[in-house]
């Protein structure tokens, strides 16, 4: 820090002076500032990272797989994501007296210092950021459909507005310290997404099978349908991000050696995979099941009356989004403003804070405004970065830590995950980048 050191100092007393030096910045940093959450902030945290509006494509994407498939990746995939989820959840205190309040941190102990840093960090980032970049998209979508619905006659306003009107929100809400701060936000995200999740389902069921549905693959062509249901996987792996999170939420619940934080953070992941699956499963199968192959991308599309049934489903969707946007944005605030702190010496400050996540917000709008299309390059991002950190690099990190025995179950478990999960990172990008160049040839910059 710049301190000159006397040689007649006792080295102790610098030591202290660092150790109480990091303490204050780590209570100052949104991860680790407060240690005080109860196993219920664990289930609705959760809720709000995983049920994101991608369970509205739900439908489509079924459209995509068909009936036998499309059941069988829903359920391996809710089968998959909670055993990784609860590999992570284990790890987080696998060494005595030591927390890995960070997923990189994780990863550091388990590939090294530097590698761990660049297997973690760039694909946590892609997903973090992607996500608050789609949830820029999806609010400004929403708000949009809300004005259209409830004033018809109303003059057109450009999506681009809604968008900005979007990110206001954030620009208050960003400045929120830490993760237990956001509780409140996220409770009500948690409750929107499963009201806007059943009125899509219950809608759907209200409706009846349509007169004239087909459950057959929309493409005409073996290679149309190929790339749709490649595209489909990647939306089904995007469904279930929560993983990027998990750590960084499990940081936020104190831990004694009596109770270590898995238990009371493992309670909050059942309940809220039970609210993951009363969310995604009737949704996906009922919508399916009720317009076949003519759903749209997004189930609420399809249903369009009531009309202020819909607009309220659209108004859910916008605040189940602005608590998701906050829980991906709290990790990169935390990863920015260590770097700056740590790495950079500034001094921990309202200011530095204001000006870091103001910019943060900014971006995203702006990436948002530009591309509007994202949820196409989010299948793309998705399956470069959403199927390691949801789908295999906990089991990697699992078999590097615990060495399990050789052909034994948890080996066999992990590296059956492992295969799936590499898989989905292989094809999904694919299904995805044709389904943007499909879209992006008749889109017109800030239209």
């Amino acid at each position: 820090m710049g301190t000159t050191l006397h040689q007649d100092s006792p080295p102790k007393q610098t030591d202290q002076e660092t150790i109480a030096r990091q303490k204050a910045i780590d209570d100052w940093l949104p991860i680790t500032s407060s240690r005080n959450a109860k196993w219920w902030y664990s289930a609705f945290h959760n809720v709000t990272a995983m049920v994101g509006a991608g369970v509205l494509s739900l439908p489509y994407a079924m459209s995509e797989l068909g009936w036998g498939p499309g059941v069988a990746v829903l359920v391996l995939s809710w089968v998959i994501t909670l055993y990784t989820l609860w590999q992570m959840v284990e790890m987080h205190e696998m060494v005595p007296g030591k927390r890995f309040d960070r997923y990189h941190e994780l990863g550091q102990h388990a590939f090294g210092e530097k590698l761990g840093l660049y297997i973690v960090v760039p694909q946590q980032l892609v997903v973090e950021v992607g996500v608050c970049i789609v949830y820029m998209v999806t609010g400004g979508k929403s708000l949009k459909k809300f004005h259209d619905l409830v004033c018809p006659d109303c003059k057109q306003i450009k999506q681009t507005y809604f968008i900005m009107i979007f990110a206001t929100v954030h620009f208050v809400l960003s400045h929120l310290p830490n993760f237990n701060s956001i509780a409140g936000v996220s409770l009500a995200a948690a409750v929107m997404s499963l009201s806007y999740s059943t009125i899509a389902w219950a809608g759907a069921l209200h409706k009846g099978v349509q007169p004239d549905v087909e459950y057959g693959y929309k493409s005409k062509s073996a290679v149309g349908t190929m790339f749709n249901f490649f595209s489909a996987l990647g939306d089904v792996a995007f469904a279930y991000a929560g993983h990027n999170v998990v750590l960084e939420i499990q940081a936020t619940i104190p831990s004694t050696p009596e109770v270590p934080s898995k238990v009371p953070m493992w309670k909050g992941v059942i309940v809220a995979y039970i609210v993951v699956a009363l969310c995604y499963f009737p949704v996906a199968l009922i919508g399916y099941y009720v317009y076949g192959n003519a759903i749209e991308d997004n189930i609420l599309i399809s249903l369009n009356k009531p009309a202020w049934l819909i607009a309220m489903a659209n108004m859910f969707v916008v605040v189940h989004v602005i608590g998701s946007y906050q829980i991906y944005a709290m990790p990169v605030f935390d990863m920015m403003e260590t770097l700056l702190v740590k790495k950079l010496n500034f001094k921990p400050s309202i200011i530095l804070r204001f000006v870091v996540r103001n910019l943060y917000v900014a971006f995203t709008m702006f990436v948002a405004i530009t591309f509007p299309f994202f949820g196409g390059l989010l299948g793309f991002f998705g399956g470069f970065a959403f199927a390691p950190t949801t789908y295999f690099l906990p089991c990697i990190m699992w078999l590097s830590i615990y060495k399990p025995r050789k052909f034994g179950l948890s080996w066999w478990t992990n590296w059956i995950c492992i295969v799936i999960g590499v898989l989905l990172m292989i094809v999904s990008p694919i299904g995805a980048l044709r389904s943007i160049i499909l879209q992006a040839k008749d889109y017109k910059f800030y239209s």
